[in-house]
């Protein structure tokens, strides 16, 4: 029999190290019986008596806030489209330039020239060449010609900076544009008496 003042061996030896059998602090049993607390409170709270929401169904409610949220600023967007004017602040035109980069020159090309989408850089423009037109392009899409509808993928913001840098290619002469796939846009006719 082992003496009392001696550490409470076990039989067990791996290596020549001895297991020790002594008890566990105090602090760690306390937090391991509050953990199985915890856990019990959580399952009664939860899924037994479904007091709380779920994570599918708090991720669903908080969706919905954010789906109003952005559907809200989508529609004070489209209502301003009438009123927008290009933005010719440096940090914006930077931002829609790499969104161009990013997402329109795969079609359009990285100056603009056109590719599988029209030449952005003539004056011929398939959707209406005023800047108005232009937004209502971008947020719209062409679905039916392959342009995506960006109004549920970019912030107001991004489109408004992309179309503010879109605007700015306009007369430029990249290398190997695209022919044109309009017409000029028709003169307000004047008549002389």
């Amino acid at each position: 029999m082992n003496d009392p003042k001696e550490p409470l061996l076990l039989d067990h030896e791996a290596d020549g190290i001895k297991e020790l059998d002594n008890n566990l602090p105090r602090w760690w049993v306390w937090m391991f019986n509050l953990t199985i607390l915890f856990a019990a409170s959580y399952l009664l709270y939860y899924h037994v008596l479904k007091m709380g929401d779920l994570q599918a169904a708090s991720f669903d409610k908080e969706w919905q806030k954010g789906e109003a949220i952005k559907s809200a600023a989508l529609a004070r967007f489209e209502s301003s489209i009438a009123t927008l004017q290009p933005s010719k602040e440096s940090d914006v035109l930077a931002k829609g330039q790499q969104t161009f980069l990013t997402l329109c020159a795969p079609c359009h090309g990285p100056q603009g020239q056109g590719l599988v989408g029209p030449n952005l850089c003539d004056d011929y423009w398939i959707h209406g060449s005023n800047f108005v037109d232009n937004v209502k392009t971008i947020v719209n899409g062409v679905p039916e010609k392959g342009m995506v509808t960006w109004k549920g993928v970019l912030k107001p913001s991004e489109i408004h900076a992309v179309a503010s840098y879109i605007y700015t290619l306009r007369g430029t002469k990249p290398p190997n544009p695209k022919p044109p796939e309009n017409q000029l846009p028709a003169l307000p006719s004047v008549q002389f008496e």
